[in-house]
């Protein structure tokens, strides 16, 4: 059972877009609105951004794990039916934070999708601390694929 992301595309308004993972399926809605899947297992990053005449009314990312049929799961806005949080933060400075998280996974040549699901448990919970996240680096993604061939 796939995963489904309703984004929204408003510049300056609303903005709903994937950071990364890989899609499934893509459905283009209309213009300005998509809906794209993803299969069980798959981890991808949601960010939501909103404004209105007054300023920022949203700031927000996550990261899920797209769940199989029949297990548990959180509600998220714009995730049907839901996935497994890994990484869930509000307000900008925060958000922005994660953003250099996954800049910085990107900058070993590693794919955000690919790393230990646990890394990003790690950075949700130092941000939220107020604390730097410790870097994923190739030697800890290279620890990640053996532990995964053991464990599978």
């Amino acid at each position: 059972m796939q995963k489904t992301v309703h984004l929204t595309w408003i510049e300056g308004r609303i903005e709903r877009w994937i950071r990364f993972g890989h899609f499934a399926d893509e459905t283009i809605l209309t213009h300005t609105e998509k809906r794209v899947s993803f299969a069980p297992d798959a981890i991808f990053a949601l960010v939501r951004w909103s404004s209105n005449d007054y300023g920022t009314v949203e700031s927000r990312i996550d990261i899920l794990r797209s769940v199989h049929a029949g297990e548990r799961c959180s509600t998220v806005p714009c995730v049907t039916p839901g996935g497994e949080i890994l990484l869930r933060l509000s307000g900008w400075p925060k958000v922005e934070a994660a953003l250099r998280s996954i800049d910085i996974v990107e900058s070993y040549g590693i794919a955000p999708e690919d790393v230990c699901p646990d890394h990003w448990q790690h950075v949700h919970n130092r941000l939220t601390a107020a604390l730097e996240p410790r870097a994923y680096t190739p030697a800890r993604h290279a620890a990640w694929l053996k532990r995964r061939m053991v464990t599978t």
